[in-house]
């Protein structure tokens, strides 16, 4: 029992690990609230929509929990998207895109799914175009969300 036990904690353990590589994290010098007011910003400057701003913490307040703050970011261009779910309708259950930006330790970070994760999950060879399109702008955004003032 012992052993079978040992062996599912470390498949948990290379799944966890297999899944953090699925995403792109960032520092960020700025408090949640500001990190996520500056990505806005920048969403909204671009040719993307912000689709949602969800704040955890406070929903965790308003049912009389307490949290660190957490905000997830939703937002897209269906410029991009759209040759996503034509090349597999099943890339939709993970667009709009989605940017999480937590405090955890005294840190705050950025995070979201990278698009190598999509191509993987997803049967997306025929949209490399959108899928270079849609990191360069990750990138870009998150870059600009986080960079000093």
């Amino acid at each position: 029992m012992r052993h079978f036990l040992a062996t599912i904690a470390l498949g948990l353990a290379a799944a966890t690990t297999a899944h953090a590589d699925d995403w792109v994290v960032k520092a960020s010098p700025h408090d949640v609230a500001a990190t996520a007011d500056r990505l806005e910003a920048i969403i909204d400057e671009s040719p993307a929509t912000l689709v949602a701003r969800v704040d955890h913490q406070a929903a965790a307040a308003d049912a009389g929990l307490q949290m660190d703050p957490a905000t997830v970011m939703i937002f897209g261009n269906p410029q991009i998207g759209t040759p996503l779910m034509q090349a597999d309708p099943r890339a939709a259950l993970d667009l709009p895109l989605r940017v999480l930006i937590w405090q955890q330790d005294g840190v705050t970070n950025v995070g979201y799914l990278s698009v190598d994760a999509l191509t993987d999950r997803y049967d997306l060879d025929d949209a490399e175009q959108a899928l270079d399109g849609m990191a360069q702008a990750l990138d870009r955004m998150t870059d600009g969300a986080i960079a000093a003032e």
